[in-house]
């Protein structure tokens, strides 16, 4: 039982019923110390069971090593995306990646497209998908189901073929960086646009320029994405914000959070990176609207933004998950499209994953042609 499964939680839940109703029942018997026993029991089963069905909501903790290690001890889900048939399948694998730029060693997952290795002169797309705080890549592998929405957007030709890569971007659950280089802190925004590229580059069949690559994210990791697009332009093309923020709402260090990581700051006194925005949320989601709104506001060319609103729904896991397809939708075309390199004599087999594990997938598919 992992401590984000529903065992778990329904097992907190009975030691809290219990707990209550042994109170209720032998309260008079007790001796005072003994019921100070057990309201101390009842008040730590009802405690227990909050954070669990929190940490189900929100994947921070996945195994019960992250929960007392760190995230390099988590796990994914083994459990096959349940998709149309297996011509559409992609596969999820899962690798650490040894940051030595920034000095962070996190896992990553990666969903490889249909037809990944097929042949060794296709290279993909990428994009690399971020998490809210406090959460982890496994809220996109369980939560959301990203799999089977991929597939199914590829298998539809919404989407292009294309690798995307699920990284922490922190080195510690608890740890929120906002995918930014803390001042005397962890260095998340070298790792994400630098260690991250760098692996995938060298280790997966994917393209290298910068029209090819493309992030999202929600809630927190909405913030990620745009901020870190318009803090890369070399790097990135395109990004999408589920309910995504223009502030990063934590202490950087040297005042940067006010300045250089406010995103509406940097669009008005800094250069205007030619990159392309999505930015959805739902309307009932004033927050997450007002920052849309005000990075819609202080755009101009050649900076390009596109709003998307839907009716119903907050800042929760329900909401992105609604936005999911349409925003990877939206990304995959603003960003080019499968391509080949030139075949070399002998020919090199396509880039497979370094002692990656095998979580779900099958062959089948090829790509588009580039644009």
């Amino acid at each position: 039982m992992s401590p984000d499964s529903l065992a778990v939680e329904l097992i907190a839940l009975v030691a809290t019923v219990v707990a209550a109703v042994a109170l209720s029942v032998f309260w008079s018997a007790m001796r005072h110390w003994l019921r100070a026993v057990v309201i101390a029991a009842c008040l730590l089963a009802v405690t227990a069971t909050t954070l669990v069905w929190v940490n189900r909501q929100v994947d921070s903790y996945p195994t019960w090593a992250s929960l007392f290690g760190s995230p390099a001890d988590a796990a994914a889900p083994a459990a096959p995306a349940k998709t149309a048939s297996a011509k559409t399948a992609g596969q999820i694998v899962k690798f650490t990646v040894a940051g030595r730029t920034s000095g962070i060693t996190v896992p990553m997952w990666a969903y490889l497209p249909p037809g990944y290795g097929a042949s060794p002169t296709t290279r993909y797309p990428v994009i690399e998908a971020l998490h809210g705080y406090p959460s982890s890549p496994v809220q996109w592998l369980k939560g959301f189901g990203v799999a089977a929405v991929l597939d199914r957007e590829i298998d539809a030709g919404r989407m292009a073929p294309t690798v995307v890569l699920f990284p922490y971007q922190t080195p510690q659950p608890m740890v929120d960086t906002e995918c930014a280089n803390l001042v005397g802190g962890p260095q998340a925004e070298t790792f994400l646009t630098a260690d991250v590229p760098a692996f995938a580059r060298t280790h997966l069949a994917v393209r290298t320029d910068a029209a090819a690559w493309g992030l999202i994210g929600y809630s927190a990791g909405g913030y990620c994405a745009t901020d870190l697009a318009l803090r890369h332009p070399t790097e990135y093309a395109a990004a999408a914000s589920l309910s995504g923020y223009t502030t990063p709402g934590i202490v950087i260090g040297d005042n940067l959070e006010h300045t250089a990581y406010d995103d509406v700051w940097r669009l008005k006194h800094l250069p205007i990176p030619a990159v392309s925005l999505y930015l959805t949320c739902a309307k009932t989601d004033r927050g997450a609207m007002r920052a849309a709104e005000e990075l819609a506001k202080a755009a101009h060319a050649p900076l390009s933004v596109t709003l998307a609103y839907i009716a119903g729904g907050g800042h929760n896991s329900g909401t992105w998950h609604a936005m999911e397809a349409p925003a990877f939708d939206w990304l995959s075309n603003s960003l080019g499209r499968p391509t080949t390199v030139p075949a070399v004599s002998p020919t090199p087999s396509t880039p497979l994953p370094p002692k990656g594990t095998l979580l779900a997938g099958s062959p089948a598919a090829t790509g588009k042609p580039a644009r």
